[in-house]
């Protein structure tokens, strides 16, 4: 129970800091900040939620084990894909 509110304050608090740092930035920070959130903050905490939501429901520990599996590798995949192409975005010169 402590466990799953901790980790809902770290998503919560990691969601709001991507939000701040990214009003009215531009594109290439925006990547950037989202990729390294989705690939610290979201794909961890959220894929442990979920899963261990899922297990709690199923009532059988596995089902939870092997979601985080299907669910963690897809998230942080899709930060890892943000993040590199906040990295080679050309910035417009003025």
């Amino acid at each position: 129970m402590l466990a799953s509110i901790v980790s809902s304050i770290i998503l919560v608090a990691a969601l709001a800091l991507a939000v701040y740092f990214t009003l009215g930035k531009s594109k290439k920070r925006k990547f950037l900040v989202w990729g390294l959130t989705t690939t610290v903050a979201i794909a961890p905490f959220f894929t442990w939620l979920a899963s261990m939501s899922f297990a709690i429901l199923a009532g059988d520990g596995f089902a939870g084990v092997a979601l985080m599996m299907i669910m963690f590798p897809v998230l942080f995949g899709l930060g890892i894909i943000l993040l590199l192409i906040g990295a080679f975005m050309k910035t417009k010169q003025a």
